[in-house]
């Protein structure tokens, strides 16, 4: 079992109970996001078998391994870290080269409908950005190469039908030669014709007028940027990865490939540790006035990070014991100088003038 934020597992606590009532034989492997940053918590509360932390594919299968053995079933195998090709989803994919680290496709084809898929084409991020916990799940940034990456979207499309493709990558753009431009470049060579659509931030510093063109020509459709803040101060104490005149540089690209202002959705971090909302009313202007939609998100504190010491100093919740505190809806971090109202008063501004 899994949970993929800290702060839903009560509902995960529920499950297990569920599960041990009836298969009280069965054990429990609890694993991802709320295992690996509330380990203690995990252990403690959820009564769980085993608790698996961080990239925890390959312990999962050795624990399979020992609990199969010991019932008399045959052991699982596995190769270079992935599955082996008898666990692929089907004999398209099979014939694509499967990389040392990588697992089958996802079993979306198990819905009886899919409207569209998510792909990763890395794991991790080289950047640290003090606010986020990337790093915690993969101990290495590694990527599968631009041709398998295609060779997925083509399975996707052409033997389900897909028109709509999101990219779930953390550093999507980071070294664009080796990486998405290539599989651009595959994309419009193939003649693939899918929607694409990047809702985890894209990082600014990468876009050029090259890759800008391209991912208008390959119909990138949802264009989130990643830029936090205006503040340059703060924007150095989050890990320095723009500044604002490289957010200028790329809409200008941007705009210049064809995106309107309503098409370049950009992340703006909302009550950090000691943040003002004055400085998140001058962030927004700003995105404003380069030509740009702003995109309010509330932060929310993540165990494990640099930021989260600062957000235990200034959050007026316990975040360190109590999970249900890292839950962005309540501004865990609200403070005199950003309150819940002033949120409120930012938000339906936003909503009014967009």
């Amino acid at each position: 079992m899994t949970s993929g934020m800290t702060y839903w597992y009560p509902g995960l606590f529920k499950t297990i109970q569920v599960v041990k009532k009836h298969f009280p034989k069965v054990p429990v492997i609890l694993g991802g996001i709320y295992a690996t940053l509330c380990p203690d918590h995990a252990r403690g509360h959820s009564k769980a078998d085993y608790i698996v932390t961080g990239r925890g594919e390959t312990e999962a299968l050795r624990l399979l391994n020992e609990l199969t053995r010991s019932a008399g079933a045959p052991t699982l195998s596995t190769e270079s870290e992935g599955i082996s090709d008898t666990f692929h989803r089907s004999a398209f994919q099979r014939e694509s080269r499967s990389e040392p680290g990588y697992f089958p496709y996802p079993c979306f084809d198990l819905y009886s409908q899919i409207d569209f898929v998510c792909i990763s084409t890395s794991r991790g991020c080289p950047l640290r950005c003090s606010y986020c916990a990337s790093f915690l799940f993969s101990e290495r940034f590694s990527r599968r190469t631009p041709l398998d990456v295609v060779t997925e979207i083509e399975f996707w499309t052409r033997e389900y039908g897909i028109e709509n493709i999101a990219f779930y990558d953390d550093a999507l753009l980071i070294e664009p030669g080796s990486h998405i431009v290539p599989i651009l470049k595959e994309i419009l060579a193939r003649g693939t014709r899918c929607n694409f659509h990047a809702p985890n931030g894209l990082h600014i510093r990468e876009i050029d007028e090259e890759l800008a063109d391209l991912l208008f020509q390959c119909r990138f459709k949802t264009i989130r940027l990643g830029l936090e803040t205006s503040d340059e101060h703060k924007q150095l104490e989050l890990g320095g990865k723009v500044n604002n005149p490289e957010f200028q540089k790329t809409v200008l690209n941007l705009k210049r490939a064809g995106y309107t202002q309503e098409e370049i959705g950009v992340y703006i971090l909302a009550a950090l540790p000691g943040q003002r909302a004055t400085e998140v009313q001058e962030s927004i202007s700003f995105v404003r006035e380069v030509g740009a939609k702003p995109i309010l998100v509330e932060y929310s504190p993540i165990p494990g990070t640099p930021l989260f010491q600062k957000a235990k100093q200034w959050s007026p919740f316990d975040i360190e014991n109590e999970p249900l505190f890292h839950n962005n809806s309540i501004l865990p971090c609200q403070w005199e100088g950003f309150t819940l109202e002033d949120y409120k008063e930012i938000k339906t501004d936003l909503q009014e003038n967009t």
